[in-house]
């Protein structure tokens, strides 16, 4: 689907789509349309009871006294509660709904909002982003799909006044949307194209928008004594990857902001076989290296003014004669030892050493590490939060900010000794599971342990990588959580 920022001229063919605020008189385009149909808008809505509530759609079909075949309202909710989020959500449900009509273009008026703490410009970019976001399809690998299952839109224009400063606005946003669309496609790769090397060579190939990409293989990460990576992926015919990614947007010398991906591209438990039922979603157990792939891609397409690392631990952890074992400890890059307790508590082993080489190398302001890690954040928050660990509350405050801007939201759970107590061992430095109670916080303490005094935090993001049902912004099964949150964590704080 083509997304335009046009002139505000109404339309002639196709759909129109007028946004409305509750408790306030029509937006300028829709007393327009009203005075062209004398009246008919006021009455249908009306009629409909609609008011402009979040999430309220009025359709006319056909409307006498303008040219477009079909005309829709939808609601913004009251002027001061409209934010980014909302915008998106709006067009986004829009575009489902003329899907379903089998509508092939689509017009959607951006007037200014008084009241709302956004310029004409963001509004209009953001109505832009939602329909982009929503217009995402992962369908490649189907063969016989029938027309009624492909999407009919495929112009949608978004018009406003401010058509010059919406078009710079949308291009920053179109480069977030390429990050997103990217994490969503690496989420929902089947494990048999995405794994470690194919996921690498991925990476590879965003060195054509300026990155820097560097891969680290078995025999490399043996020398820098990566004992903890490198047990995870022994049972795979899969070769484990470090890939490193860099965009230098800032000053020469100044740090970089980092973060740090978990990326298991499939994850069977190891030894610690998991289920049969539901294990084919593991092949989403890289939503965080998704997430920072997606990120670094949106940091360097929209050419963001800071030097940022990408770190991406590949592995694949699956159940052979050489796979690692219960009871097994292994060494990590920074010397500490690890008691294997249980071979699907991986995704931490991983981190570790990925978190340590960089900070060790990169010397940077903060770390954030992303992963899919436990399903006790799942039983605390389900899909609605990520999880947020952190004893930085400069940089926890930080990510809320973001979080709520960007309508990818976290939630802070504790930390302490208390818990850190909870993952010492009988045989070695510490152990990789803590047993049943506080599942995410033992891991976050876990994870802690490897960060060596720089500002870290960590995000537990296995509610929101993937999801159970389509959103109005969100259609697909995996989600590209995490990209707009880091991207406005930049954006507000270090460019």
């Amino acid at each position: 689907m083509n997304v335009t920022i046009a002139t505000a001229t109404l339309p002639k063919t196709g759909a129109l789509i007028l946004p409305a605020v509750e408790g306030t008189s029509l937006l300028p385009t829709a007393e327009a349309v009203d005075k062209a149909m004398s009246g008919g808008l006021k009455r249908a809505m009306k009629a409909a009871d609609f008011k402009g509530k979040a999430g309220q759609v009025l359709d006319v079909v056909a409307p006498e006294g303008v040219g477009v075949s079909r005309l829709y309202m939808v609601g913004l909710g009251a002027a001061r509660s409209v934010k980014q989020a909302g915008l998106e959500t709006a067009a986004g449900t829009m575009v489902a709904r003329l899907n379903a009509a089998r509508v092939k273009q689509a017009s959607i008026a951006a007037d200014p909002i008084a009241d709302a703490d956004l310029s004409d410009a963001d509004i209009a970019a953001h109505l832009a982003m939602g329909a982009q976001l929503a217009a995402y399809r992962f369908d490649g690998y189907f063969t016989k799909q029938k027309p009624d299952q492909k999407p009919t839109l495929t112009k949608f224009a978004v018009m406003t006044k401010a058509q010059a400063r919406a078009k710079k606005a949308w291009e920053i946003q179109s480069a977030i949307a390429q990050g997103v669309y990217l994490a969503r496609d690496l989420v929902n790769e089947p494990p048999n194209i995405l794994y470690p090397e194919s996921f690498a060579k991925k990476c590879k190939a965003l060195t054509s928008h300026g990155l820097k990409v560097e891969v680290l293989g078995e025999k490399q990460m043996e020398k820098l004594g990566m004992g903890s990576l490198l047990g995870v992926g022994q049972g795979s015919v899969r070769e484990s990857q470090l890939v490193v990614m860099r965009w230098e947007g800032g000053a020469q010398n100044a740090k970089p902001v980092a973060f740090v991906g978990k990326g298991v591209t499939f994850d069977t438990g190891g030894i610690s076989l998991k289920p049969g039922a539901g294990m084919e979603d593991m092949k989403g157990d890289m939503g965080g290296a998704a997430a920072v792939t997606g990120t670094m891609l949106a940091l360097a397409a929209r050419k963001a003014k800071v030097n940022a690392v990408g770190v991406l631990g590949l592995v694949e952890n699956m159940p052979d004669a050489g796979a690692q074992r219960p009871g097994d400890i292994v060494t990590s890059m920074s010397g500490q030892t690890i008691e294997i307790q249980n071979t699907d508590a991986e995704g931490r082993l991983v981190l570790a050493d990925a978190l340590w080489y960089t900070q060790d190398r990169f010397k940077p302001r903060f770390m954030i590490d992303l992963a899919t890690l436990t399903g006790a954040i799942l039983v605390a928050l389900g899909e609605e939060h990520a999880g947020l660990f952190s004893e930085n509350d400069k940089l926890s405050d930080q990510l809320s900010e973001a979080g709520k801007a960007s309508g990818e939201t976290v939630w802070r759970l504790p930390m302490g000794d208390a818990y850190d107590k909870l993952i010492k061992s009988k045989f070695a430095d510490m152990r990789n599971i803590g047993g049943r109670n506080a599942g995410s916080i033992t891991a976050a303490q876990f994870l802690n342990r490897f960060t060596n005094g720089v500002p870290w935090a960590h995000l537990d993001i296995a509610g929101t990588a993937w999801q159970s049902g389509a959103k109005p912004t969100s259609p697909s099964w995996g989600t590209g959580w995490g990209v707009r949150l880091l991207n406005r964590l930049v954006a507000d704080n270090f460019e």
